[in-house]
């Protein structure tokens, strides 16, 4: 009893405690309503888009703000608005320039002022006057329309057929490996099942100069007919000018293509899946279409030391406007030649798939989002035949991976999900029979593993 009265008892405070209490408390709430009002604040600010946040997606290299479907249908309007003149003159491009090259040109371009001078007008101004890059420029305003001659060509593809696919893949010089996986698996022409089928190898010239690597890569062309490469410097900056270098082709020399996809040679591509059950050849084939994974209300990434680093002196608008995954899109035939014809009255940036909406929103044309937000993933898929028989796109994949994942998927398509599903049923028959208290022998569960095994 001594002890309960000595410390259970509550303890009488006397009035000097009671204050420093009340005190303490209160500076507790000022402190906590001080922290809201700075999260509220900054949420904002789009994470102020001059700095990297924790929004940034080093996949996209944007950073995502919020943004309601109306704000978004307004700055699409503002967007479009840049290219309703009809006598718009374009501002000088930004071309055929290696990474240091363009860095410099960025550099410069920052401490001209000319950020103020564009205001609102997105891109209807020029960034500097550049000596350089006055080739690049036609008559009247407009970026030449055959700025770099053929290295290798193939102009008689279309000759004898119309395609109903033309897939157009982004690939480095040196990338041997990776194109000829890519000839063994989904870019090999029996999986069109003879509806008409054109595979193409987009290259620019390696930066230093290497006869050796140049007269392998003549010498694939030679046997395999399928790739195109102008001089240009094959670099990240110049993506831009390899896809315009794509669909100039398309408008040029296969106009009459049903579909175009255009991709990556690091990208897992079900063929069959995107021709069968999104493109359905029994159907008319679609007009101005355009479709992959949307990229909805992006904000520009404004961090100097970022990959995807964009200058406000070449893009000073908050927001760009819809635009779809440079890992793979697919657009109506028709579509090649309208894009390529709008890009010659807009500078150049180095952010291909943002580049290709902006033409989009010029022509104002808004991509169709696909039928299913995961049949178009810019991101790596966990494998299993069952999913990769129902998506269109996955990324990141080295070419012993393509193959043996390929392979496994052919084997394995006409019945990808039968063992998945197998899969789930013998949990769920474990889990009842644990639930149920029936105590079963191990081998009974032994036998369950190895029947439904999953691919």
């Amino acid at each position: 009893m001594q002890w309960r009265r000595r410390h259970c008892c509550p303890i009488k405070m006397t009035w000097t405690v009671k204050r420093s209490l009340f005190r303490t408390h209160v500076a507790g709430l000022i402190s906590l309503a001080l922290l809201f009002t700075f999260i509220l604040f900054f949420s904002h600010q789009d994470w102020l888009p001059g700095r990297s946040g924790p929004r940034e997606n080093p996949l996209t290299y944007t950073i995502r703000g919020f943004r309601s479907p109306k704000g978004e249908a307004n700055q699409n309007s503002s967007l479009r608005s840049l290219w309703k003149e009809a006598g718009y003159a374009a501002p000088k491009p930004l071309l055929n320039l290696s990474s240091q090259q363009a860095d410099g040109v960025a550099g410069d371009a920052v401490g001209g002022g000319v950020g103020a001078r564009m205001g609102v007008m997105g891109l209807g101004d020029s960034m500097s006057t550049n000596s350089s890059l006055q080739k690049e420029m036609g008559v009247g305003g407009r970026l030449s329309a055959q700025p770099y001659r053929y290295i290798l060509n193939e102009p008689f593809k279309c000759r004898d057929s119309t395609p109903f696919l033309i897939l157009l893949i982004a690939a480095e010089p040196g990338q041997a490996d990776a194109r000829n996986a890519i000839r063994q698996t989904w870019g090999n022409e029996s999986v069109a099942a003879g509806l008409g089928f054109v595979r193409l190898f987009l290259l620019g010239k390696r930066q230093s100069s290497d006869s050796l690597l140049q007269s392998s890569i003549e010498e694939e062309s030679h046997a395999f007919h399928d790739i195109i490469q102008q001089d240009y410097q094959d670099t990240y900056y110049n993506l831009t000018i390899k896809t315009l270098m794509g669909m100039n082709w398309v408008a040029m020399f296969c106009p009459h293509a049903s579909y175009v996809m255009k991709t990556d040679s690091d990208m897992f591509v079900n063929t069959e899946y995107l021709i069968q059950k999104l493109l359905k050849p029994e159907l008319p084939p679609k007009q101005k279409y355009f479709t992959g994974y949307l990229m909805r209300g992006y904000a520009p990434n404004r961090n100097k030391d970022s990959k995807w680093y964009m200058p406000p002196e070449l893009y000073p608008s908050e927001r760009y406007p819809i635009f779809c995954s440079g890992t793979g899109y697919v657009f109506s035939g028709d579509m090649a030649e309208l894009i390529y014809q709008a890009s010659l009255s807009i500078r150049r940036l180095h952010l291909e798939d943002v580049y290709v909406g902006i033409c989009l929103a010029k022509l104002r044309i808004d991509p169709t989002p696909p039928p299913n937000e995961f049949l178009f993933n810019h991101w790596r898929v966990s494998y299993s035949s069952c999913k990769y028989s129902h998506l269109i796109t996955s990324h990141q994949f080295h070419p012993n991976e393509l193959i043996k994942y390929w392979n496994h998927l052919q084997s394995n398509k006409h019945n990808a999900c039968i063992n998945t599903a197998k899969e789930k049923n013998g949990r769920d028959i474990h889990t009842k029979a644990h639930q149920s208290g029936v105590r079963r022998p191990r081998l009974y569960f032994l036998k369950l593993y190895f029947e439904y095994d999953c691919t």
